[in-house]
């Protein structure tokens, strides 16, 4: 490279990183809320919400049954229309602009549709063509979603999880750059949910924004780069895994040789504590209690450790136990755009 290049080439890198990092996040949302009246009463879906999820890689979207995550979600894609606040998609604000950005959207948000007498490729040809879309795409959907030797399969003959991974693809006919999945894993068995998985995780190394709504706490730690824990319609927690379960809880692992003298000694102390195996699990943010409880009963302790968090236990700690489940869907709302999609491919 010659001398008089290098410069060029120095701020041509200089403004590439600058670019990243000035571009507006994937979703924003700014006191988003959502109120349905009806002959019951009124019942606030999403209150205040503030979500920001940036470009790349796979985010979590948690909350309990009815925290607002799938109106939300709707929202989002048109097919509800916020009662206040402001939604961005790729900094286009929605759903004024909702028709611009779609195209670079793709969403998953109901069970499922094709017809069980075609064969998977044939319903994703039929959707190809339809939205005028090149038929080379459905080999590469089919491949990214491991449906390569099934797809010439009639889908009556799918499971579920076939089905889910079809419906992911139908919505990689487009190439979209921002893949929104509510609870792809529902109703789904260990297989089912372990292909889901490896499709998500693969989307997310193809550098697909991909935010997932999902009650099954264990495959969103396993799966997800940041994750926004909600409830009540509010954001609770928010930002990397790493970061939220970053340090340790409050419970401990004790072993000792008796564990009812143990239980009965830390209850009288008052340290909660419970069985676990052949251990206990006490909770206390002062370790020194747990000694000091045992030690004046009398009983040997072999071992005492801190209890790292997983996402499970910080989720609980925020929501106070609140049931965790997928959200109960709200009815269809009348003043909804009319933009929104369910296989990600526009009609």
């Amino acid at each position: 490279m010659c001398a008089c290049c290098a410069p060029t080439r120095r701020r041509s890198k200089q403004a590439s990183k600058e670019a990243v990092v000035s571009a507006p996040p994937v979703i924003e949302t700014t006191g988003l809320r959502k109120v349905y009246r009806g002959r019951r009463g009124t019942r606030v879906a999403v209150q205040d919400l503030n979500l920001s999820v940036t470009a790349g890689g796979v985010h979590g979207f948690l909350g309990p049954n009815g925290s607002g995550k799938t109106t939300t979600i709707r929202m989002l894609l048109g097919l509800a229309r916020p009662t206040a606040g402001t939604m961005r998609l790729f900094g286009e604000e929605v759903p004024r602009r909702l028709p611009a950005v779609l195209p670079r959207v793709g969403a998953v948000v109901e069970s499922p549709k094709f017809s069980p007498t075609f064969t998977g490729r044939h319903n994703l040809l039929l959707l190809a063509r339809a939205a005028g879309l090149p038929e080379a795409r459905v080999d590469a959907a089919v491949e990214t979603v491991g449906l390569t030797g099934r797809d010439d399969d009639r889908c009556a003959g799918y499971s579920l999880g076939m089905k889910q991974r079809l419906a992911i693809a139908a919505t990689l006919l487009k190439e979209p750059e921002l893949l929104i999945l509510d609870e792809p894993t529902n109703g789904l068995d260990p297989a089912g949910i372990r292909e889901i998985r490896e499709t998500i995780t693969g989307l997310g190394q193809r550098g697909v924004t991909v935010l997932l709504s999902s009650h099954i706490l264990a495959e969103v730690q396993q799966v997800c780069d940041s994750v926004t824990i909600i409830g009540h319609g509010r954001m609770l927690a928010g930002g990397s895994v790493d970061e939220l379960l970053a340090g340790t809880s409050d419970e401990h692992r004790v072993s000792v040789p008796d564990p009812a003298a143990a239980l009965a000694a830390l209850g009288t102390a008052g340290i909660d504590a419970r069985v676990d195996g052949a251990d206990l699990l006490a909770r206390t943010p002062e370790p020194a209690r747990i000694t000091r409880a045992l030690g004046e009963a009398g009983v040997w302790l072999t071992a005492l450790e801190p209890v790292r968090r997983d996402l499970e236990s910080v989720f609980l700690e925020l929501t106070a136990g609140q049931e965790l489940g997928s959200d109960t869907r709200p009815p269809s709302d009348p003043g909804s755009t009319g933009h929104g999609h369910h296989d990600g491919v526009e009609r």
